[in-house]
């Protein structure tokens, strides 16, 4: 019980995914798989850009830390999920699941922000190439990701704490695979006037204006390029721009379509496929987007990789 015996109930019932039961098992092996693909995907970029000195420039920075806000953001649901799937037990306590919740909040606005700052890199290397490294500096790569992290902290332990101050009752089934926000408002048997004003005016802001300045950004950088009108030009663009207008597509699609364009039911399988593809299907394909667009990322593992074998060689005495 928390908050002064305001909340009744000690435990919350996650309805999870829509699946028939004798399609449970070929699911759960399939969730799995991609679960572990999201996880070494996301680590082998973060290892290259931290063993790769060629890698160690503002792109790179913000890359590793979106693949980290990736990796953290499929594990915070897909364990659980798993361990339901597994075992037939869909409970989920009070308190892990308001953590669920602020670590859901924390990395999904982690995302936003880092893909608004990518935009902004990609539109200073481009457009202002000349004054790149000046305005790029170390410092305020350093500011933009720290401010990121501050800003989304502090947004997402607004949510939780507001939340803490709810009462629930009797229902306790949660029409999702995970503690969504809105899933949860929908149990309360207290006022929710507060925390439905904090969505719309913090939370809507928090999609939209980061969403409007990317595109502001490939506006200024197409405009730029039409400028120039070289074939050369426009390649390289389409080299330094595809993968992040890949991971802001994909990304950008599944959340208009889940939280704009809601479905009128409580948690159909059109909702299910979209919340999957944002908390576990984007996140595994964002290291295959970067590492098959990017000539960078695979020549980092081509030097990774033979300078462990030159080392492995050395130590055994044996050359190649």
């Amino acid at each position: 019980m928390i908050n002064n015996n305001q909340t009744v109930i000690s435990q919350f019932l996650l309805l999870g995914l829509p699946i028939p039961p004798e399609h449970q098992h070929l699911f759960y092996a399939l969730l799995l798989s991609m679960y572990l693909t999201t996880v070494l995907g996301n680590l082998i970029i973060i290892i290259l850009i931290l063993l790769d000195s060629h890698l160690h420039t503002p792109m790179y920075l913000f890359l590793s830390n979106l693949s980290f806000s990736d990796l953290c953001f499929s594990s915070v649901t897909m364990p659980k999920l798993l361990q339901s799937m597994q075992r037939q037990d869909t409970s989920i306590s009070y308190a892990d699941c308001l953590t669920q919740m602020y670590f859901l909040n924390l990395f999904g606005g982690l995302e936003i922000f880092l893909l608004v700052v990518m935009a902004y890199d990609r539109y200073v290397a481009i457009c202002l190439p000349l004054h790149y490294s000046s305005i790029m500096s170390p410092k305020l790569c350093v500011c933009l990701v720290l401010v990121s992290w501050v800003i989304t902290m502090l947004y997402s332990l607004l949510h939780t704490l507001l939340l803490d101050t709810l009462s629930f009752c009797e229902d306790n089934v949660i029409h999702h695979y995970f503690c969504d926000i809105s899933a949860l408002l929908m149990l309360a048997c207290s006022d929710i006037h507060i925390n439905e004003l904090l969505i719309f005016f913090l939370g809507g802001p928090l999609i939209v204006i980061p969403f409007l300045l990317i595109v502001v950004s490939y506006v200024q950088i197409v405009s730029s390029i039409l400028k120039v009108s070289s074939t050369r030009a426009i390649h390289k663009v389409f080299s330094t721009c595809g993968s992040h207008l890949s991971v802001v597509s994909l990304f950008y699609g599944t959340i208009i379509g889940l939280y704009l364009c809601p479905s009128a039911n409580n948690f159909t399988a059109k909702e299910a496929s979209m919340a999957m593809m944002y908390t576990v299907v984007t996140p595994m394909l964002n290291p295959f987007i970067y590492s098959l667009r990017n000539r960078d990322i695979k020549e980092a593992l081509v030097r990774v990789l033979i300078k462990k074998k030159y080392l492995y060689n050395g130590n055994t005495g044996t050359f190649t």
